[in-house]
């Protein structure tokens, strides 16, 4: 049996927002869609769901990143996750520069959790929560790959 990972989903709040964060961090758009239907309503298990969708990759291929924004049903509000819960923990990414990384967050509201630290001399890193309670966590090599 073969096997491959395609991607991570989020429901998200404001579709918009979160792919504006996720494109200026760096990764690109493949497509747009709105999905709804018989398939669909099997598919997540929902009636009558209708979601605008929107697919991202990082530069180099890797990854992608499925975002989704209902229509309907309305989606439901949760707290934030914490590090500690069961679930989805967080994305990471890989950056060049932590501080630029930051910096662009830091335009879409989003600060690091608590601070940045250092992984035995290899990573500068930290989580930021992104749009929707997502932490994301930045990490930049400290010495070359």
């Amino acid at each position: 049996m073969g096997i491959r990972f395609e991607n991570v989903a989020i429901a998200v709040r404001d579709l918009e927002a979160t792919v504006a964060f996720f494109t200026d961090l760096g990764l690109e758009v493949l497509g747009r869609d709105e999905v709804s239907g018989g398939w669909s309503d099997a598919a997540v298990d929902l009636d009558d769901n209708h979601a605008r969708i929107a697919m991202l990759q990082t530069p180099d291929g890797g990854a992608r990143l499925e975002l989704f924004e209902y229509v309907h049903p309305a989606a439901i509000e949760t707290e934030d996750t914490r590090p500690n819960q069961i679930g989805m923990h967080r994305l990471a990414f890989s950056v060049d520069d932590l501080d630029d990384a930051l910096r662009v967050a830091a335009r879409h509201g989003c600060r690091p959790l608590r601070g940045i630290s250092t992984y035995q001399d290899l990573y500068r890193l930290t989580y930021v929560r992104g749009p929707s309670g997502i932490i994301v966590m930045l990490a930049e090599a400290l010495r070359p790959s």
